[in-house]
């Protein structure tokens, strides 16, 4: 009874930084200090209070325009989500067009246009500009905020939400947020089913009327324009705007804890835990701090030449990579580390985490690194000057941090500032092994133990509230064994005699995965001789796995894949519609452990053991007796994954009880339901 092989490949693309072997008798010299000669952009403001910024390029015959609004964090509450679904809105259509009509008038011209909740870009060639302006302007004063748009934006916020449910990345990601600033915090607050289904139209509205005002925007203007094209254009379609009062929302810096908290989100499938490490600190953009920061955790966890990624990747295999970086923010910046490790190395891996934090605050770093780090900070921050947008964006920032005026021109000396010292007091000051907050997802059975000599350890949901710590089961009493719970299931199934009369069957139904069109699949059986499984999208053949005359066969997308020894072993498991049927005949060790409980009821908890030496575990219904999970490692690509099978809503055919629907996750759900089953209707080898 094995649900449908769902084999994903997973690629992991990691940065490579490559790094020259130094060999120096005397410390490097150090960076000559300078300042670098930017130009600045023309600027100039509107009477509405829109500031303008002009970077003329005559490299290409392309211009672009970038409005923004200066709005910042706003505290959303029960209904979190409505601010990015009013960006998302601004594009589905305006006053004078469909989505359609704006989509193809966007096409037409060979542009780029596109919208958010404090944004819109727009970017074509010189000689359809206006046109863009002309949209951009449309976009900006027009839009149509209609009903039936909302409602499929929902519909696809609402999809996401639930992929995020399989994401230990997401999950990771909004603990963290929850936990470092507070769910009632407008940094914190976390978007889900309940607040996405609250979201009217009237929210989208009442947003967009209170903070789309041009006295806390700025519009850039970067390409083949000169400031007096520019003064016309700005005036033309934004000079018109009224300005408005615009509410401040108070971004209050989060309480900071003062011993570590080591937060753990339980996620029973996963064979990997994901560490996210996190600290509040104060670090505001053109602080005197941001660049020596910057310096110091790309030391510690900048990338393939920092330490966190030497030590827990090169040196013990624990993780494909580990990261670290200090963030500046005008409220509320950050300290942040984390990695993906295997789950018997979660342990090890946090305390290495912890060694060297510690190790960068009390030992001086060395020459050679510090070198290495400058030369590359400066060496990026010089390649981004050839590109005519960044003397944009840095204008940008220093108007909307209040940064001083000269800074980026500085910027060189600011890095040739930096020595050992200034890295360790960096650390010292914003690398505190006390205020961070660790959180762990992964399988709490397996990495919890041994994490409280880190700090105090406590549970929380996906959603960053606190939970109880999952039940560790308890124990199977009297003479109770895995081969007595394996002969229970049998029986519930329907028994020795019910499953002989079964010669062969044939299964077929739908395969849904959120956010993907419906799959159909069929299962094929002539009990102990033959087994076929397919998965189809439409008339094409996604899957295919059969058992034949001894023989097995996997294909993917029509490909002939290899079967190794393991895989084969696995297949011919369903030559037994029941496979705990095979697993007797061909003697497979079975070890009784506790009973948990899955979907509120109590399972035995059944280890089992294949001649090859695979093991799985299967949990039993200690009721009914009925298996309604399996668990299983699944190896690709040289990454393992923990497969969770949830089988459910059993019904009757010929005396013999089938899972009408089978839950399969993977780091995904997929969804299969059973349409319709018929028992002894004649297959032949033909059919397979």
């Amino acid at each position: 009874m094995k649900s449908i092989k769902n084999k994903l490949l997973i690629i992991a693309c990691l940065p490579f930084f490559a790094q020259a072997q130094l060999d120096r008798k005397a410390p490097p010299k150090p960076l000559p200090a300078g300042v670098i000669k930017i130009t600045d952009p023309a600027s100039f403001t509107l009477p509405n209070g829109l500031k303008v910024f002009v970077v003329t390029s005559k490299k290409l015959p392309k211009i672009s325009a970038t409005l923004t609004l200066n709005i910042g964090a706003i505290k959303e509450g029960d209904k979190a989500g409505y601010v990015d679904l009013a960006g998302q809105m601004m594009m589905r259509g305006t006053k004078t067009k469909s989505k359609a009509e704006l989509d193809e008038a966007i096409d037409i011209i060979g542009s780029s246009i596109f919208a958010g909740s404090s944004s819109v870009f727009g970017s074509s060639l010189t000689t359809n500009f206006e046109k863009v302006l002309d949209l951009m302007a449309d976009i900006t004063f027009n839009p149509a905020f209609k009903e039936d748009e909302l409602e499929k934006l929902r519909k696809q916020a609402l999809s996401g939400l639930e992929q995020q449910k399989e994401s230990p990345d997401a999950i990771a990601s909004n603990v963290s947020k929850a936990l470092t600033y507070g769910l009632q915090h407008p940094y914190g607050e976390v978007e889900t089913i309940e607040t996405v289904n609250k979201i009217t139209i009237a929210d989208v509205k009442k947003y967009y009327s209170t903070y789309w005002k041009p006295n806390i925007g700025y519009l850039v203007f970067v390409g083949d324009i000169t400031v007096e094209k520019a003064k016309m254009y700005a005036t033309k379609y934004f000079g018109k705007w009224a300005m408005g009062v615009v509410p401040k929302t108070e971004i209050p810096f989060p309480t900071v804890v003062n011993k570590p908290l080591i937060a753990i989100v339980d996620r029973p499938q996963s064979v990997q835990s994901i560490i996210n490490i996190i600290s509040p600190i104060v670090l505001k953009p053109g602080d005197v701090n941001v660049v020596p920061a910057r310096i110091t955790a790309s030391i510690l966890g900048g990338g393939a030449s920092g330490r966190l990624y030497k030590n827990l990747r090169e040196a013990r295999g624990f993780t494909y990579g580990a990261y670290s970086s200090l963030s500046s923010d005008k409220h509320i910046g950050t300290f942040s580390a984390g990695a993906s490790v295997r789950n018997e190395k979660t342990d090890s891996a946090i305390g290495e985490f912890f060694n060297e934090f510690n190790k960068i605050r009390k030992q001086p770093v060395t020459s050679d690194e510090i070198f290495m780090v400058k030369k590359e900070v400066a060496g990026s921050f010089s390649r981004s000057l050839e590109q005519p947008g960044t003397i944009a964006d840095f204008a940008l920032n220093i108007a909307r941090n209040n940064m001083p005026k000269d800074y980026y021109k500085n910027y060189i000396k600011y890095i040739d500032a930096v020595d050992i010292a200034t890295v360790q007091q960096i650390a010292n000051q914003f690398i505190k092994p006390n205020n961070l907050i660790v959180v762990v997802v992964g399988n709490a059975k397996q990495i919890a133990a041994g994490l409280e000599k880190y700090g105090e350890v406590k549970y929380f949901d996906m959603n960053g509230n606190p939970t109880k710590a999952p039940s560790t089961g308890k124990a199977i009493e009297g003479n109770i064994t895995g081969e007595s719970i394996i002969l229970k299931h049998i029986e519930a199934i329907g028994g020795k005699s019910n499953l002989e009369t079964i010669k062969d069957l044939n299964i077929t139904g739908e395969a849904t995965i959120p956010g993907a069109p419906t799959l159909s699949f069929s299962q094929k059986y002539m009990i102990g001789t033959s087994f076929k499984n397919e998965i189809n999208m439409g008339p094409t053949s996604l899957m295919k796995q059969m058992v034949k005359n001894g023989e097995c066969s996997l294909e993917q997308q029509g490909q002939k894949m290899d079967v190794n020894a393991e895989d084969q072993e696995e297949m011919k498991e369903d030559l037994n519609y029941v496979n705990e049927v095979f697993y007797l005949a061909n003697k497979y060790k079975f070890t009784a452990t506790v009973i948990e409980t899955v979907e509120g009821k109590g399972a035995y908890v059944v280890e089992v053991t294949s001649p090859k030496g695979r093991t799985f575990t299967n949990y039993y219904d200690v009721e009914t007796g009925l298996k309604v999970k399996s668990i299983k490692i699944v190896k690709e690509e040289g990454k393992e994954t923990m497969m969770g099978n949830y089988y459910s809503d059993y019904k009757v055919f010929n005396g013999v009880k089938i899972p009408m629907k089978i839950i399969i996750d993977q780091g995904m759900k997929i969804t299969t339901t059973v349409k319709e089953v018929k028992i002894n209707s004649g297959l032949k080898d033909a059919d397979f």
